[in-house]
């Protein structure tokens, strides 16, 4: 063997010269019926390879991938949509709270009735007790469940916010958790929420109507002076 010749890597093969070789060697395809059956082809009369299989069958592939593509559209349009309603109907039961302990007691049942979560929480950063119904907070604690001061929201399992959670600790494989500031002079809380499906809150998850929620929260909390 030839040591330059054997050094040399082989030149790939290019379409273009595949085609002129079989544009000048047409019996290469039309006369190989094992060729022709891997490739999905077959020889119509007149000596002419009809292609109706092998592109029928694509033809089908990219209309079932258009099909389930389609099919993913809708049904996450209706669940944002179920998602937004059934926001939109908590909105309005927190609205109608008497009270800040009924205002809590509205956030764990819409959690639970609403939203089929595990519970709902109200939490805040103060040295005596908080309202009735709420989970007190040590200053600080809503950087540290959140992950830092600038931290505004956090989805998915945080082993340091099981404590919002009471009794229901157990159950709580993934959360949903926004920070609020309420009354002047400010006071850190948090609105949260937890589920019993890991997959309940993901990481990459938007928090757009959660916050939204903590929002309204923030502002019928407001209603009423803090002791």
């Amino acid at each position: 063997m030839d040591g330059s010749q054997g050094g040399m890597a082989e030149a790939p093969l290019e379409p273009a010269a595949v085609r002129r070789f079989l544009s000048d060697n047409p019996e290469f395809l039309t006369g190989d019926d094992g060729l022709l059956g891997e490739l999905g082809l077959k020889v119509a009369a007149g000596n002419v390879v009809d292609f109706g299989p092998a592109v029928m069958a694509r033809v089908h592939a990219a209309h079932q991938r258009e099909a389930d593509q389609r099919q993913q559209i809708e049904e996450t349009a209706r669940a944002n949509f179920s998602a937004q309603a059934q926001t939109h109907g908590a909105v309005v039961d927190v609205l109608d709270s008497r009270n800040h302990s009924d205002l809590a007691r509205r956030v764990d049942d819409l959690a639970r009735t609403r939203f089929g979560l595990a519970a709902g929480v109200i939490a805040l950063e103060t040295d005596g007790l908080p309202p009735a119904g709420w989970k007190q907070l040590v200053e600080g604690q809503v950087d540290m469940i959140l992950g830092g001061p600038q931290r505004l929201a956090r989805m998915g399992f945080a082993p340091t916010a099981l404590g919002l959670f009471g009794e229901a600790a157990g159950s709580i494989k993934s959360m949903a958790m926004v920070r609020m500031a309420m009354w002047e002079p400010s006071r850190q809380g948090l609105l949260a929420f937890g589920s019993p499906d890991e997959d309940g809150f993901t990481p990459d998850m938007g928090t757009e109507l959660v916050a939204f929620l903590a929002r309204v929260v923030e502002r019928t909390a407001e209603r009423w002076p803090i002791l």
